[in-house]
């Protein structure tokens, strides 16, 4: 039975695939994926048994080379050629990752089935000359050599295999002969992992390869009735084909359909192609040419630069991706409204009048995007939504529609509500610092529509329903679930975070989860956030015996505003302005007239309160600090 193997250190990153292994380690079950799991955390690093095959040697001697000529590029080329080419997004950032998601051109990161019929195709088309059996071999041959450089992991086959039948379309125009081909992959494939039936990524794979079966060929045939050359018309339509027909699936992930999908699958496509050719030119010169390789590395970066400036430009359009139902019914009739469109789309007078609508839509929604006034307000840092007794708080990272949420709060529609005022369509990273209600319950509304790259959590477990519902709502839309470590550090626009806490999970505390609660300092232009959970004297105690540097010009003060805190935490911090999320006649009597007392003795001249002012900002203004609020609205 397969298993998945967590480990640290250098050891682990030069494991080659094909090698045999023997660690220790504690034997768990996969507790977010589809499907149950076996996996293994490692204690110790891997002891190689047995040498990988020379093939994946050389493999991995062309993935090293083409990750050190990636490394020298700039901005967001330098994680999407290693993405496109070997399969390798690691260094592929969160926030292009969830804009690429919003604007659905994810599949375009890395290698998946139509980047197999891409290549293959190229090579297929190259040797068509000299005759169909040289192109076949030819075709095989690339596949095959794919399937090695890439890493023979499942997912890679499944694409190999998916897009071999698509490529086989592309080439026959044959849809009797594929349908029956396709049909037949799935089958076996179900037979060899039956997990496959309960997975969404297995799912878009087949359906996509449909799309590319069903209708690319028809769809590059009238592309090349209007001049448009046959190798370029099939390189065309892939991506947007596939882009159709994966979008019920994508729904009932996400919850969202992404209106910009379909244009953003166009505005890339005439690059994908030259992209994947220079990349993969730059992957195998690498070893033994490097001279060739960096040249070909620096073509590629501006192809991989447009592509990520489109997902970032369209994932910040108005009303980029718009909410769902992510139910049977909403799935079955976003199916039927997709069937009705491509239908209509057939006849000209339905496109003439489509594209009208789509230009005056463009005309009314993009001015306003430009021109709206009002909230948020210009600079600001740090916005605390109101959403009753809870915490949701949005940290600017400096650029439109893209901000870091800590804490959803209790209620789906005010969180969700808060995100829309700021315009945030872009969650690079939610952070849920601990697992009690008033901070987890409204992360439906915070997902709802909206493309987010990585959910961080802290230690703790408890209680074990919160922990259930959070897992289940990642693994439904396919947002990574992680644990980050103290002193983690990452940086998104011009927001920098680092994790100070906790160093130890809590036991025997008057609340060991809220003493649990991650502990973050957010930098941005020059101002120190500092978030603090639900943290306890237990907790701010641990903070100071580290030594870690509190100092903060604001402070999201701890468990909304009770009288639990340390006046030598506060002395430490002294921060200029103190934020409280917290609700309107509360029974806590949050904020605690004692906490409020501490803060006018240690200097706090500004403190924000989201039951007396509603949602509440700090930015800055002539480089001071200030404080903004929008009015209460919420009532007991």
């Amino acid at each position: 039975m397969a298993a998945t193997v967590f480990g640290q250190g250098d050891q682990w990153s030069a494991v080659t695939p094909g090698e045999r292994l023997a660690v220790s380690g504690r034997l768990a079950q996969d507790t977010i994926g589809p499907a149950p799991a076996p996996t293994v955390a490692a204690r110790s690093p891997p002891e190689v048994l047995g040498a990988a095959p020379w093939w994946s040697q050389w493999a991995r001697t062309i993935r090293n080379a083409l990750s050190d000529n990636a490394s020298r590029l700039g901005g967001d080329a330098a994680g999407l050629l290693p993405g496109l080419v070997v399969g390798d997004t690691s260094g592929i950032s969160d926030q292009l990752n969830a804009d690429a998601k919003a604007t659905g051109i994810a599949h375009l990161l890395a290698v998946s089935g139509s980047h197999f019929a891409v290549l293959c195709g190229i090579t297929v088309v190259l040797l068509r000359r000299l005759g169909p059996r040289c192109a076949a071999v030819g075709g095989t041959v690339t596949l095959l050599g794919l399937v090695i450089l890439v890493g023979p992991q499942p997912s890679v086959l499944r694409a190999a295999v998916m897009g071999g039948i698509a490529l086989l379309a592309l080439l026959t125009g044959r849809t009797r002969t594929c349908v029956p081909a396709l049909a037949t992959a799935v089958i076996l494939l179900l037979f060899i992992d039956p997990r496959l039936a309960v997975s969404a990524g297995f799912a878009l794979s087949v359906l996509a390869t449909g799309g590319l079966i069903l209708l690319a060929p028809s769809w590059s045939s009238a592309l090349q009735r209007r001049g448009v050359p046959r190798g370029w018309a099939d390189l065309l339509v892939v991506p947007i084909a596939a882009q159709v027909v994966t979008m019920p699936i994508i729904v009932g992930i996400s919850g969202a359909v992404s209106i910009v999908g379909v244009l953003a699958n166009l505005i890339v496509a005439p690059v994908v192609a030259p992209a994947l050719i220079v990349g993969v030119l730059c992957a195998l010169t690498g070893p033994w040419w490097p001279a060739a390789a960096a040249v070909f590395a620096h073509a590629c970066a501006p192809m991989l630069g447009w592509v990520a400036g489109v997902a970032h430009t369209l994932a910040r359009w108005p009303a980029a991706t718009v909410p769902w139902p992510a139910t049977p019914v909403g799935v079955l009739t976003l199916v039927g409204l997709s069937i009705a469109m491509l239908y209509l789309l057939r006849h000209r007078r339905f496109r003439v009048a489509f594209g009208t609508a789509a230009v005056a839509g463009a005309s009314v929604l993009v001015p306003y995007q430009i021109v709206s006034p009002g909230w948020p307000a210009d600079g600001w840092l740090l916005t605390a939504c109101e959403v009753g007794q809870g915490d949701a708080m949005v940290l600017s990272t400096g650029e439109p529609g893209t901000a870091v949420l800590v804490d959803t709060g209790p209620d789906p529609g005010l969180v969700d509500g808060c995100l829309d005022r700021l315009g945030v369509a872009t969650i690079p990273l939610l952070v849920l610092t601990h697992l009690h209600a008033d901070h987890v319950d409204g992360l439906s509304g915070a997902l709802e529509g909206r493309s987010v790259g990585a959910i961080a959590v802290g230690p703790g477990r408890e209680p074990d329903g919160e922990w259930a519902a959070v897992s289940r709502s990642a693994a439904a839309r396919g947002i990574a679930v992680v644990q980050p470590p103290v002193g983690f550090r990452v940086a998104t626009g011009d927001l920098t975070l680092t994790v100070l806490g906790p160093s130890k999970t809590f036991h025997g505390t008057d609340s060991d989860p809220n003493n649990d609660s991650v502990v973050i300092m957010a930098e941005h232009s020059g101002e120190r956030i500092l978030m603090t959970g639900d943290i306890e004297p237990e907790a701010q105690q641990s903070l100071l015996n580290s030594g870690v540097d509190l100092a903060a010009d604001v402070l999201k003060v701890p468990h909304h505003g009770s009288a639990k805190i340390l006046d030598r935490f506060l002395e430490a911090v002294s921060p200029a302005v103190a934020v409280s999320g917290v609700g309107a006649g509360n029974d806590y009597g949050h904020p605690s007239p004692r906490l409020l007392d501490a803060l006018a003795r240690h200097g706090v001249g500004t403190v924000l309160r989201t039951d007396q002012q509603g949602d509440v900002e700090v930015g800055l203004v002539d480089d001071q600090l200030v404080g903004v609020d929008r009015g209460a609205a919420l009532r007991t």
